[in-house]
C-alpha cells in the first residue's frame, strides 16, 4: 500500500503539472472503487481550475473554487502525469479515471480498486471536516507531533507501540514499512505496550519517524510491489531498509538475524538485540 512518503512524492510530482490549470474534461471508466465515484463528477469538475494540491495523511486534496477532489490510492493505486506523446498511451484495463487538461492527462490506475475518488463541495465547509479526515491524527512534520503528544496519548494503553503508530489517531501516515523502520531507529521493540514506553524513548521515536519519512520522500518512496511515482519512476528507499522485508538477514548494526512476526495481520520486522 502506498504510505505517506509515496503519497507526498505523488503530490509533489503532479502539482507542477496540474496546479493553476483548467480541467477540460473528466473521463470515468470504472465508477466502482472503494466507494462509488460521484456520477456528477465530470460535470462538477469540467472547466474548473485546480487551485492547490495538498495532502492530509494518505489523502490527496485537489482544491477548486467549487470544492475539493479527495483522492486515495488504496492498496495499489497510482497517479500518472502523461505529457507530450505519452498522452497517446493506450488505456489499460485498470486505468479508471482521466483528468484531461490542455497539455496534460492525469490518469488514475488502481488494479485492486481499493482507492477512492470523492467530492467535497465548498458549501459543506472545510475539507478537513470531511468524515474521512476529521478524526486523523497530527501530521508527522507538524510542530504538534512531539514526544509529549506520544507520551500523553499512550498512557495506560496496553496496545503494542507499533499498532498505536499504525492506527493513525495520534499521528498520520506512519504505515507498516515506516513504523518498522522508525521503531528500529529508536531502539524500541514493536511488541512493547505503548503505555510502557518512556517519554525519553518517545523523544527518540518522534525524531526517528520524521527522519525516516523525510529520507523516504527524498528517495522517491519505497517500491516493493505496485507503487510508481507520477512520472513512472520507482522509489529507492527500500534499498536502505534496516529491517523491513529483511527477515533472516543480519542486522546492519549488530549482525543479529532480523526476525519477522505478524501484528494485526501485518508483517513486522525487528532486531531482537537492538530493539528492547
Amino acid at each position: 500500500m502506498p504510505e505517506l512518503p509515496e503519497i507526498e512524492v505523488t503530490r509533489r510530482g503532479i502539482e507542477p503539472h496540474v496546479s493553476g490549470r483548467r480541467i477540460a474534461r473528466v473521463t470515468v471508466r470504472a465508477p466502482s472503487l472503494r466507494w462509488p465515484i460521484p456520477p456528477e463528477l465530470a460535470q462538477l469538475l469540467g472547466d474548473r481550475v485546480i487551485e492547490r494540491v495538498a495532502r492530509r495523511g494518505k489523502y490527496l486534496l485537489l482544491e477548486t473554487d467549487a470544492g475539493w477532489l479527495i483522492l486515495h490510492l488504496g492498496m495499489s493505486g497510482t497517479l500518472r502525469v502523461l505529457t507530450g506523446s505519452e498522452r497517446e498511451t493506450p488505456v489499460g484495463r485498470h486505468d479508471h479515471v482521466d483528468w484531461v487538461f490542455d497539455e496534460v492527462i492525469l490518469r488514475l490506475r488502481d488494479p485492486r480498486r481499493f482507492g477512492a475518488v470523492l467530492w467535497h463541495p465548498r458549501a459543506a465547509g472545510d475539507v478537513l471536516l470531511h468524515p474521512l479526515l476529521a478524526s486523523l491524527g497530527v501530521e508527522p512534520f507538524s510542530p504538534e507531533f512531539t514526544a509529549d503528544l506520544l507520551f500523553r496519548r499512550t498512557r495506560g494503553r496496553s496496545v503494542a507501540v507499533k499498532q498505536a503508530l499504525l492506527a493513525g489517531t495520534i499521528v498520520v501516515g506512519v504505515g507498516n514499512i515506516y513504523a518498522s523502520e522508525s521503531l528500529f531507529r529508536a531502539g524500541i521493540r514493536p511488541t512493547l505496550a505503548a503505555g510502557k514506553v518512556s517519554r525519553a524513548r518517545y523523544e527518540r521515536l518522534a525524531v526517528a519517524v520524521r527522519d525516516i519519512l523525510a529520507k523516504a520522500i527524498e528517495k522517491g518512496g519505497s517500491t516493493l510491489r505496485d507503487f510508481i511515482g507520477s512520472s513512472g519512476e520507482s522509489g529507492y528507499f527500500q534499498i536502505e531498509h534496516a529491517v523491513y522485508d529483511r527477515a533472516g538477514q543480519p542486522c546492519r548494526v549488530c549482525g543479529t538475524t532480523i526476525r519477522k512476526i505478524v501484528q494485526g495481520q501485518r508483517s513486522t520486522f525487528y532486531c531482537p538485540v537492538c530493539q528492547r
